[in-house]
């Protein structure tokens, strides 16, 4: 087996990637400390076209080096905002008509698996703190809370991991069955 090369990956440039359609989803992250987490959910985002970024709160933003270091220039390709308030991102996002919801192990959450998708919806993804997760005044605004179910010691997986297994399940329903 060989690899493909950049070429016969047929990727398209940032302006091409621009002007393309996005899958209608808007990553939210809400006080993220790591700016590698934050570097990588760029890349993600990047690989899934996703709509936008919010970079909530402390959430670092870019120009910044160790952003970069994860990002390998997803920063020039996805759009992104800075809002202060978490509060405040989901109660427009609500308003434009996207559904929010956070990534949270809490009472009444549904199992990732267990979440149906409507291809006609928009969809907003909460993902929290490091240490502390989703804040709970946000917690107390979303439309529906989701959770990764887990076997080990560990209460949580890292941001930038959880990010990527979300989007996945969800760019599979909307684009891929």
């Amino acid at each position: 087996m060989q690899k493909l090369s950049m070429e016969e990956l047929n990727r398209p440039d940032v302006e091409s990637f621009k002007a393309q359609e996005k899958t209608p989803i808007v990553i939210v992250l809400d006080n993220v400390r790591s700016m590698h987490n934050v570097g990588s959910t760029f890349r993600t985002a990047d690989g899934f076209a996703i709509a936008k970024i919010l970079l909530c709160g402390i959430t670092a933003t870019p120009p910044h080096r160790e952003i970069e270091k994860t990002a390998l220039g997803a920063t020039q390709s996805v759009l992104w905002e800075h809002v202060a308030d978490t509060q405040e991102a989901v109660k427009s996002l609500q308003q434009e008509g996207y559904t929010v919801i956070a990534i949270e192990q809490a009472a009444g959450s549904i199992a990732l698996q267990d979440m149906s998708v409507q291809t006609d919806h928009k969809y907003a993804f909460v993902f929290g703190n490091e240490v502390h997760g989703v804040a709970d005044d946000v917690m107390h605004h979303v439309d529906a809370c989701i959770e990764i179910p887990q076997f080990g010691t560990k209460h949580s997986l890292n941001v930038s991991v959880t990010v990527g297994i979300v989007l996945w399940h969800f760019i599979q329903k909307l684009k891929l069955l």
